[in-house]
């Protein structure tokens, strides 16, 4: 197993760790700056040097705390890469949006980037998502921004987050898409049958995981999947005579072919530990299959 996880080319001159640093509960765990700081320098001892944020996380706090936690670093901050999202808007009473809604126009979208550079007291944002599909999306007027933003050197690479396979090719034709992030897990195995992930391995382009976990469903005792995939994850770590099972889980993620990217959503630095060694262990097929079958309750066809 190993502990420091390398990094994973997504587009030209944009490279980002195999393991990210989840931010969307950054507000929640009860972290100081400096004692954000801290952890950004551990995650980044173990190689996870990408931090995954959105402009609605936090309740739109998120990404200007993050921001004072760099400050709070000192330097430049140049071992870091900050992934951004943008495009949900949320009902405000200071004579904002009234409802819920996507906003993918142009003007959102650059407003957005100029806010999250702010806050961050960044001058690019290394990967910038386009946070869920928006059904009154312009592909011409968003490619055209995609295109500015990358040439002024605002963004380094663009991308989408919760694009099924037809929205990706359809928003592909004409934007290049750096990745799409996407929920899968032993809980949610749709990408593996809707054409999810063959759309991105049809491009070459590398997925990012959110919710490998299920979203702690894997520790719930009560859960039925979750104690089915428990228990295989805790055969194979018999089998293999390691220390953890949970790594495990990380591992059944990372075997897909397409070199997936995962993100962890937790402020424990063993936590994120977990997701390094994960990286390291390369399951064979009828192990993975095993884990597949015991989330599914069945075997394959």
């Amino acid at each position: 197993m190993i502990e420091r996880v390398p990094a994973v080319e997504l587009a030209q001159d944009v490279a980002v760790s195999k393991v990210v640093a989840g931010m969307w509960r950054v507000m929640r765990w009860g972290m100081s700056r400096e004692g954000l700081a801290r952890f950004i320098d551990e995650c980044v001892a173990l190689g996870v040097t990408s931090f995954d944020l959105a402009d609605i996380y936090g309740g739109g706090a998120a990404q200007a705390f993050f921001g004072e936690a760099l400050a709070a670093r000192g330097g430049n901050n140049d071992d870091i890469q900050i992934i951004t999202k943008a495009g949900i808007r949320l009902p405000s009473s200071n004579g904002g949006a009234r409802v819920k809604h996507y906003d993918s126009s142009a003007a959102h979208l650059r407003r957005s980037v100029d806010d999250a550079l702010s806050v961050l007291r960044r001058e690019r944002i290394d990967l910038f998502l386009l946070h869920r599909p928006d059904p009154l999306l312009d592909r011409d007027e968003l490619a055209e921004l995609a295109h500015q933003l990358v040439a002024q050197g605002k963004i380094g690479a663009f991308g989408v987050s919760n694009f099924s396979a037809r929205e990706f090719d359809w928003l592909g034709a004409r934007v290049p898409l750096a990745s799409n992030q996407i929920e899968f897990s032993p809980f949610h195995t749709a990408p593996l049958d809707d054409g999810t992930l063959t759309a991105m391995n049809a491009t070459d382009v590398v997925p990012m995981i959110w919710s490998p976990l299920g979203g702690g469903r894997l520790f719930d005792e009560s859960n039925e999947t979750g104690s089915r995939v428990r228990e295989a994850l805790q055969q194979i770590q018999r089998d293999r005579g390691l220390p953890d099972w949970i790594p495990l889980a990380y591992a059944w993620v990372f075997r897909l072919p397409s070199r997936p990217v995962v993100l962890t959503g937790t402020s424990r630095v063993e936590g994120i530990r977990d997701a390094t060694r994960g990286a390291g262990i390369a399951l064979t097929r009828e192990e993975w299959f095993y884990v597949l079958e015991a989330a599914r309750g069945h075997s394959v066809a």
